[in-house]
């Protein structure tokens, strides 16, 4: 997400009586590939761009291939095959080894659902919303590149463009959508045309909620800045340093009327080194959604809070167990507060994304999970 809201603010910051600008998306990845499915790259028409769809290996051809899109006012699509032993083949031997469209999309400005006002709408949301964009349709070139949110059923009817594929791609989308699982899906229309449709599922940014306001807090949100991550910092305003509202970040009083919005996608880490503290915010937290509880400290510590839940006849049920990390992070043998910090935000992003944190060359098949297309 922290990608999707640098493209949009650069975007809004561009005066287009000067300049014209194309958005560059990868629409499909099949086997090994450096970004995935969504991965943007904006390209304005004097040749400077921000984002990237690769690791730097298709950037420049992109780059041409977008003005070629501004120039004819017209999307199309790239495949890039680095799996070939091709030495002409752009990509090759710089380490993608699989087969990558791109979307190449001409930005209107006037237009009031181009694709980056769509993910305006959407990027602030904390549930997860869908954006189904046609990526493939040589019967119709003119609807190559249209972007189409699932909001309700009969906006969908309303304003997908392929009326002969609507239902169907519609309880795709929806599937989608509940398992938050992106899908380029390839469909046959009445006439025997194949349609190809990025189903993409945009993933709330992680919310960091931190209690705390001793110095360790701050590498944490140093950290969680740079990933992108919404912050949240439970402490008195006046004992923080100004460099939290730089960053940006809410700073809340533990004690004041205005409580952080805890949802699945948010990750907390009590910091406070004080047992009250923790104890009583560990209470607080207990029937809150958040998918990560990280308690700083000594398992002992920990315990002894689990074992005061126990005396009270109220003990922690598993599922929320389950959920509780102590002692927060990984074990990388971390030490100082930045490395403290880098090994809870590992386990954070390891938690959300449902892997176990281990060395990738113990991970036996692919890094990233390979969903491949799918007819319809």
């Amino acid at each position: 997400m922290k990608e999707i809201r640098h493209i949009v603010e650069t975007y809004g910051q561009i005066d287009f009586s000067k300049h014209r600008a194309a958005l560059a998306t990868v629409a499909r990845v099949e086997g090994s590939s450096y970004r995935r499915t969504g991965a943007r790259m904006l390209v304005l028409d004097n040749g400077t761009y921000l984002g990237g769809i690769s690791g730097g290996c298709l950037e420049g051809d992109a780059l041409r291939r977008a003005q070629k899109a501004l120039a004819s006012n017209q999307s199309s699509v790239v495949t890039y095959d680095t799996t070939r032993d091709d030495h002409n083949q752009i990509g090759v031997g710089l380490g993608c080894n699989g087969i990558i469209d791109v979307l190449f999309t001409p930005l209107d400005p006037a237009d009031p659902v181009n694709p980056i006002t769509l993910l305006r709408e959407r990027m602030y949301s904390r549930r997860p919303r869908l954006l189904a964009t046609i990526t493939g349709c040589e019967a119709r070139p003119e609807v190559l590149g249209q972007s189409v949110p699932l909001e309700h059923r009969e906006q969908w009817q309303h304003d997908f463009p392929l009326p002969e594929l609507s239902d169907k791609v519609l309880a795709d989308a929806q599937d989608v959508l509940n398992r938050c699982e992106t899908q380029t899906l390839l469909y046959a229309t009445p006439a025997g045309d194949e349609v190809r449709v990025c189903l993409e599922v945009l993933i709330p940014a992680t919310h960091l909620v931190l209690f705390g306001s001793n110095n360790d807090i701050y590498p944490m949100a140093r950290i969680g800045k740079e990933l992108g991550w919404d912050l949240t910092v439970m402490a008195n305003p006046l004992k923080v340093e100004k460099s939290l509202f730089a960053m940006p970040a809410r700073v809340l009083h533990p004690k004041g009327e205005e409580q952080p919005a805890i949802d699945a996608y948010t990750a907390v880490v009590l910091m406070a080194h004080d047992y009250t503290s923790d104890l009583q915010s560990l209470r607080n937290l207990l029937n809150a959604p958040a998918r990560y509880i990280g308690l700083l400290g000594p398992r002992k510590r920990a315990q002894k809070m689990f074992d005061t839940f126990e005396a009270e006849n109220t003990p922690i049920p598993k599922e929320v167990m389950a959920r509780i990390f102590a002692p927060a992070g990984l074990d990388i043998g971390a030490l100082t507060p930045e490395e403290i910090a880098l090994s809870i935000a590992a386990e954070i992003r390891a938690c959300f994304a449902g892997r176990q944190g281990a060395s990738l060359r113990l991970r036996e098949g692919a890094i990233h999970t390979n969903v491949e297309e799918l007819r319809g």
